[in-house]
């Protein structure tokens, strides 16, 4: 998993010995333990690692106009209860929120209004909830709905 693991030697005096993965793959799911030794004791722990991922088809940025499919996955082994997905959730009236039993949101005709922050929601039915947040990009325009623009002379025009 080399370069993507590191330890922070630093902490060890502290007792913290935690394993930093990044960017984490989703080969990377499975059970982990630590064992450590000091003296003649040895502890150890094991973590369970969960990966969700949220695909594009397209994939990113989007061209604006062409049907966008938003799939998010999670290694979660008990059954999909309700997958939700929020949209600008924290800017007020642009805010968007979409739930259903399908882990894919289909958009059909993607414009500049979709781009930003989108969070997909996880919930199964042993009342675990999963999330990943990801920034969509549209490529496109965002202008006038009405393609002309008039302006006085000796003027600028945008």
């Amino acid at each position: 998993m080399k370069p993507r693991v590191s330890l922070q030697d630093s902490a060890w005096r502290n007792g913290n010995f935690s394993l930093r993965i990044a960017p984490v793959r989703s080969e990377d799911v499975g059970l982990y333990e630590a064992q450590v030794t000091y003296k003649t004791e040895v502890h150890s722990c094991h973590v369970e690692l969960g990966v969700i991922t949220v695909t594009l088809s397209p994939p990113s940025p989007v061209i604006g106009n062409e049907l966008l499919l938003m799939s998010c996955n999670s290694s979660h082994r008990a059954s999909l209860v309700e997958a939700c997905w929020f949209h600008n959730e924290h800017l007020g009236p642009t805010a968007r929120t979409i739930c259903s039993f399908s882990r894919t949101l289909s958009i059909f005709y993607p414009a500049m209004s979709h781009a930003g922050s989108w969070r997909c929601q996880l919930r199964y039915s042993d009342k675990e909830i999963i999330s990943a947040t990801f920034n969509l990009q549209i490529l496109g325009f965002d202008g006038p709905a009405n393609p002309v623009v008039y302006a006085a002379a000796g003027s600028a025009a945008d």
